[in-house]
């Protein structure tokens, strides 16, 4: 164990002690939580996917993950919103990053997969910070092999349902396409959340609902309210292992400017993570968040955004006293 001073409740170890190291100090690790070689049992892994060959606009998310690392160093020990002490209840770690080749797609995700599959034998549960939307495809796999076909909820202004870019089957466009296509999906489960901007055609929306997504639209979050739709997610998704997939363009980019496909209209941090707190209902397997880059973010705008919700995120998987 490392000797800086630490939190530790119930026997978990938990955040570099703030009292002691100032948050500005200490380990570069999410929200200054051990590394994983620091503890035996792990239910929670964080891990980097510094990736970004799969965007079709602005490049930079392969520096998200140390970007979210760095905005979520305020992070503390109790989430007063959903009652919980997050990193008290299981143990939490920051596991690093995968690296995987940055030239050749098919050879990234083939990492990205292994190295998912070897995680979940360490830890209960695995939260991506990527990275760009390329990741989800070979997390899913992961995810699929330990659970079977998954619901999947998707935070995003898109669909990433297309068919192909410029003939490439992979990139951060065409993820859950391709997972629907390899069955790692449950379709009769699934859904988008906070879609928005102009798309190539109505056949998009028309193939999209072939397979397998419900949509919730941006322009209907301000009539439904965070309740709203978090009552449209557990509607769809009912009792089945749930995999939440979070683009943080999914939110207006007066909220995350430090991202590669910003669209005008979304959703506010205080909604999303309003919607997330409901995800301690639902059966949660596994989580991303992607698509940060940090080139384009002012004052961590984006990456202080995206660092609480990964927080929301675990807050959502830690057990409850009356679990």
């Amino acid at each position: 164990m490392s000797s800086v001073p630490r939190i530790v409740q119930d026997g978990r170890v938990g955040q570099v002690d703030a009292t002691v190291v100032p948050r500005f100090a200490g380990p570069a690790t999410f929200a200054r939580l051990p590394r994983i070689d620091e503890v035996s049992d792990v239910d929670v892994a964080i891990i980097g996917v510094p990736f970004d060959a799969g965007v079709s606009y602005r490049p930079g998310a392969r520096f998200g993950p140390a970007h979210v690392r760095e905005s979520s160093r305020l992070l503390r020990p109790y989430n007063p919103a959903a009652d919980v002490s997050p990193f008290a209840s299981q143990q939490v770690v920051d596991a690093g990053d995968l690296a995987v080749n940055p030239f050749s797609l098919d050879e990234a995700i083939a990492q990205v997969e292994a190295g998912a599959r070897a995680m979940l034998e360490r830890a209960g549960r695995l939260v991506t910070i990527g990275g760009d939307h390329t990741i989800a495809l070979p997390l899913l796999r992961a995810v699929a092999a330990q659970h079977g076909p998954v619901a999947v909820v998707h935070f995003d202004a898109h669909l990433d349902t297309w068919d192909t870019y410029f003939g490439a089957a992979h990139t951060h466009g065409t993820p859950f396409r391709r997972a629907s296509e390899e069955g790692l999906i449950d379709r009769s489960g699934c859904l988008h959340v906070g879609t928005r901007g102009p798309l190539y055609s109505s056949r998009d929306l028309h193939e999209d609902r072939e397979l397998g997504f419900h949509v919730v639209p941006g322009v209907e979050i301000d009539d439904l309210g965070a309740r709203g739709v978090a009552e449209r997610i557990r509607d769809r998704v009912g009792d089945r292992p749930v995999y939440l997939s979070i683009d943080i363009d999914v939110l207006d980019p007066a909220f995350a400017p430090g991202t590669g496909t910003p669209e005008a209209g979304g959703m506010t941090s205080r909604e999303l993570l309003a919607t997330l707190r409901s995800f301690s209902e639902l059966n949660l397997v596994g989580a991303d968040v992607v698509e940060v880059a940090p080139a384009y973010d002012h004052a961590e705008i984006t990456g202080i955004a995206a660092a609480h919700t990964v927080y929301e995120i675990l807050s959502a998987l830690a057990p409850r006293k009356d679990s």
